[in-house]
């Protein structure tokens, strides 16, 4: 069925971007998610291509259009299981962060080379102790004179290896009450004194991405590098995770979509007791149920997409989206690895990478119980 959201410059740019992610991307996927993390100059190679920050501000190199532009990149990177690197929390999770709140100087220092890809991006948010629950980051960062002086511990942070720039959460008052009004964001580069990367985390699916710890000891940033005003960092990270909560329903649609194919393929080949294993009722009712499921998703996140385009408040729909949308990619590639049988168990058909890789959907980004604890508040219960 047609997508109705996208014009014939989105199908145009979709081409582009599928040709690239085939040559440049596809054929070293093995070798990335063998070393955890890849090269380092497709990040270049994405900038110079314009698929990097496609939504970020002409003036600073972005193309200027459409979020749409953004959630092509993401489709057709999560169908080709293109995981690393890691473009959306680059280019639809950080970028924005710079492009609303930065200050003339912070665009021009980190979102232009953010852009062309000189200057990868990650945010840390999450702590060793703290997960979904923002405000009660423990990771200081206190003023003296010129400077803030930050001291705390990150985990599970993506890009963590390879950013030149990390988006710090931290607060700026331990003291204050509520707690949240406490949160500021900080800007700290690669190579600043106090700044050190830990492990890069072994992790049960998404391979190829970085996810590391970061840690922070007495780490000087200059106070030109808070990101907005102080104490309003909980209030930017509330505006900004509708975005990232709908990307997360698009790359998880646009994977069940793929899995579902890989699938479909099989089982119209592999035969069984005589017959494709695609004849048996079974297989056709498990298929059709999952591709019913997997239509019904994808309308509600175009319909999303194009109401975040417009601009509308849809933070109880996206957790909607997160929810459901994750634990669908959760249970279609279950369902399909089930079908492939025993060659599902094995790493070298691809289902089983998808099964891995779908394990995290429903936890980052704010845990499903999390995103139905909002959707309940939404409706007045609580």
């Amino acid at each position: 069925m047609r997508r109705e959201i996208f014009s014939d410059e989105h199908d145009h740019f979709r081409a582009e971007v599928r040709r690239f992610v085939g040559a440049e991307i596809v054929p070293y996927l093995d070798e990335w998610n063998a070393n955890g993390q890849c090269d380092r100059d497709i990040w270049r190679k994405m900038g110079a291509a314009g698929f990097l920050g496609a939504n970020a501000p002409e003036v600073y190199g972005g193309g200027g259009v459409d979020f749409l532009f953004d959630a092509v990149v993401m489709e057709e990177l999560a169908y080709h299981r293109a995981h690393t690197p890691q473009v959306s929390v680059h280019s639809d999770i950080c970028m924005p962060y710079l492009a609303t709140f930065g200050s003339e100087a912070q665009k021009e220092k980190f979102l232009a080379p953010a852009i062309s890809g000189e200057c990868v991006l990650a945010i840390a948010m999450t702590e060793p102790g703290t997960g979904s629950d923002l405000a009660a980051v423990q990771t200081r960062a206190i003023r003296d004179g010129d400077e803030y002086v930050i001291n705390g511990a990150k985990t599970f942070i993506s890009n963590g290896q390879s950013c030149d720039m990390v988006i710090v959460v931290a607060k700026t008052d331990p003291e204050a009450s509520p707690p949240h009004r406490g949160i500021s964001l900080l800007l700290v580069e690669a190579g600043t004194p106090g700044f050190e990367r830990g492990r890069n985390l072994a992790k049960l699916g998404l391979k190829g991405q970085d996810t590391s710890e970061l840690f922070f000891k007495d780490c000087r940033v200059p106070a030109e590098n808070l990101l907005g005003a102080e104490g309003r960092g909980f209030k930017m990270l509330m505006e900004k995770l509708q975005q990232e909560r709908l990307c997360i329903g698009v790359g998880s649609i646009a994977s069940c979509r793929r899995s579902l194919d890989d699938t479909l393929d099989y089982v119209k080949n592999r035969k069984a007791f005589g017959q494709p294993i695609g004849q048996f009722q079974n297989t056709q009712f498990k298929l059709a149920e999952l591709a019913s499921q997997v239509e019904i998703g994808q309308a509600f996140v175009d319909k999303l997409l194009a109401a975040h385009v417009r601009g509308e408040d849809i933070v109880s729909e996206v957790s909607m989206s997160k929810w459901w949308t994750t634990d669908l990619q959760r249970k279609l590639s279950a369902e399909c690895l089930q079908l492939f049988g025993g060659y599902g168990f094995m790493s070298e058909y691809p289902i089983s990478q998808d099964y891995a890789d779908a394990a995290v959907q429903t936890i980052y980004a704010g845990t499903n119980e999390v995103m139905k604890m909002i959707i309940a508040r939404k409706l007045g219960l609580g």
